[in-house]
């Protein structure tokens, strides 16, 4: 195996002061959860700014990365030699072995940018940078240096060991999940709802999720489909207790109770209810929804307003002010799309009225609840103790 360590760097984090290794702890334990997906076993330990992976024993190197690649915290991801070499004669060696194994056709130019992090070593990270340069090109003449725009930066840093690296491979950014609180999302099957998790978590928000269930009019395909995104979901976020609700008593009592073109918002709004205690019993802080302004009626400024007006916590919405093109970028690049567009519909889908109210007023809807007070109370508290709770990830 060409790489036996890997570096981690992180950004965010360290603007974070005396609480840096709250951040550094939970980065490294999100780091630990992600690898025990690869083969392979690995020690994670910091050391002053810096978190290493090293691979004990043999791994599979290109699923390494990927996992790494989905752990929110992660700047950036370098393979690197690390040696116990310090005499610039050995080092010297050690960085003309890495050149050789990395780059077999070395027709390029570089830079050498060395950090001198352990002040007691006898040369400065100028001279450093300098006689490493004048060592690579009386070795390998076909390299040409070129301070400005390199095809290669050659990093060295001298600490209690010598890191040796030149590959740095962007990582998703952001914090730690689990550093900033827990969240419920309310995960339908559409292509919204799975971004806005994705976006929630990369802010160091933990995770769970409920879905409303309405057989027989949606089918188990379609749970499954929610499941699947999920689990998709907790590759980034780690695991999702997924909350399913049976919605279907509710949404048959409301199409009898309530005027049709308020359909949608009554729905929503006991949704926002149900998510709201579920969430207050999982410990957590916030809601989380996919809704983007003007996208469907139920997504007009008129008709959120409505249904905030249930809510006592707060609810974000990562995807407010995006298109939808915006919207299916991201659910690509973190490999939820493909589940969404399958043809399940959900349980809003299937009792969406014929010409829904754009601009609810608040006062009529509230006056329109009035309707479902002799049964609604207890079905919620049915559909609400009758959860199934599933582990995703």
């Amino acid at each position: 195996m060409l790489y036996q360590s890997i570096l981690i760097k992180y950004a965010e984090i360290g603007t974070k002061g005396k609480n840096r290794f709250l951040f550094e702890d939970a980065l490294i334990k999100q780091i630990c959860h992600a690898l025990r997906q690869v083969d392979g076993k690995f020690d994670v330990s910091k050391e002053h700014g810096r978190i290493y992976v090293q691979a004990l024993g043999e791994y599979d190197y290109e699923d390494t990365i990927e996992a790494l690649k989905k752990v929110f915290g992660i700047a950036w991801i370098c393979p690197m030699f690390q040696v116990e070499e310090k005499e610039f004669e050995g080092l010297t060696r050690e960085v003309l072995s890495y050149l050789e194994q990395v780059y077999p056709d070395r027709h390029m130019t570089f830079k050498v940018d060395s950090r001198r992090a352990d002040k007691n070593y006898p040369r400065t990270s100028e001279e450093i940078n300098r006689d490493l340069g004048e060592a690579i090109l009386e070795a390998f003449p076909e390299m040409k240096v070129d301070v400005h725009h390199p095809d290669m930066v050659l990093r060295v840093e001298v600490r209690a060991l010598v890191n040796i690296y030149s590959e740095m491979i962007p990582g998703p950014g952001g914090m730690p999940v689990g550093t900033n609180g827990k969240a419920m999302l309310l995960l339908s099957g559409g292509i919204d709802s799975p971004v806005a998790g994705y976006m929630v978590a990369k802010r160091g928000v933990k995770l769970e999720a409920v879905y409303f269930h309405a057989p027989p009019y949606t089918s188990e395909r379609a749970k499954q489909k929610v499941v699947d995104l999920a689990g998709i979901v907790s590759r980034y976020s780690g695991p999702i207790d997924l909350h399913v609700v049976n919605f279907t008593d509710i949404q048959l009592y409301i199409y009898e109770k309530c005027p049709h073109e308020e359909l949608t918002i009554i729905m929503r709004r006991y949704m926002m209810r149900i998510a709201e205690r579920i969430g207050r019993e999982s410990g957590c802080l916030a809601l989380v929804t996919g809704e983007s302004i003007g996208q469907v009626a139920s997504q007009t400024v008129q008709s959120l307003a409505a249904t905030n007006d249930v809510c006592t916590m707060p609810v974000f919405r990562p995807v407010i002010a995006f298109d939808k093109q915006e919207i299916v970028d991201i659910s690509e690049k973190i490999d939820t799309y493909e589940t969404s567009i399958q043809p399940y519909e959900d349980c809003c889908t299937i009792f969406v009225a014929k010409h829904p109210v754009t601009k609810p007023n608040v006062n009529i809807i509230r006056r329109s609840e009035e309707n479902l007070a002799e049964k609604i109370d207890g079905m919620v508290e049915a559909a609400v103790t009758g959860r199934e709770i599933i582990h995703c990830g």
